[in-house]
């Protein structure tokens, strides 16, 4: 099983945790995003969209983090990532929808890039707009999780939430973003932080030493 990564990509961050915690073997190939590797022929031909993460395995790609997380939680069933009860499943997958298709997307390096190439945005103004997204999306996960049990928003085992979770509140560190409006988030990070199969896949602890 390989695993086409960056370090820092929320994304490919998510599907290592998920790797992590099924504890699935995989080898990590890094594809440089600030490279422009991404957009080489050779990895547009495993993924046209030229985005990470990729998983190969079985003589098949896998795109897409949730899809893949939706595989692994498949082939691999404990400890499982989704509540087995059809409302408790939505819910969940909604609250990771809130990170992986309201706040990631629109606050991806592409289209950041594509704020200062057909906008004109500066610094300043990349960091203005991925702060809103953040902010926006993550108060109302907030509300969405305030009555949960913890300490995760699985409540005593991480579960897809969390994956998504993690990587949403390390960008937001990066990015300065306060952090005080949502305590039931950054408890369940805290939580989550604290597995060693969701700490080994840190950002930190898997960079290249050239990076």
């Amino acid at each position: 099983m390989i695993l086409y990564d960056y370090w820092r990509s929320s994304a490919a961050y998510r599907v290592r945790i998920a790797l992590n915690l099924k504890q699935v073997a995989y080898e990590s190939i890094a594809v440089d995003l600030t490279q422009g590797a991404q957009r080489a022929s050779e990895f547009l031909a495993r993924n046209p969209q030229g985005l990470v993460p990729a998983l190969a395995i079985d003589g098949a790609i896998l795109t897409q983090s949730l899809a893949i997380i939706d595989y692994l939680d498949t082939a691999y069933p404990a400890p499982a990532l989704l509540p087995a009860d059809p409302v408790a499943r939505a819910q969940v997958q909604a609250q990771a929808l809130v990170i992986a298709a309201d706040i990631h997307p629109i606050d991806n390096l592409r289209v950041l890039n594509q704020l200062t190439a057909q906008f004109g945005a500066d610094q300043a103004a990349r960091e203005t707009w991925y702060a809103h997204w953040i902010i926006e999306g993550l108060t109302a996960l907030e509300a969405m999780t305030a009555d949960l049990p913890g300490p995760f928003l699985g409540g005593a085992a991480p579960n897809l939430a969390d994956i998504c979770l993690v990587p949403q509140l390390y960008n937001a560190r990066r990015f300065a973003v306060p952090l005080d409006a949502w305590p039931r988030l950054v408890a369940a990070d805290a939580a989550a932080s604290a597995v060693p199969e969701i700490a080994a896949a840190h950002p930190d602890r898997v960079k290249p030493t050239a990076a």
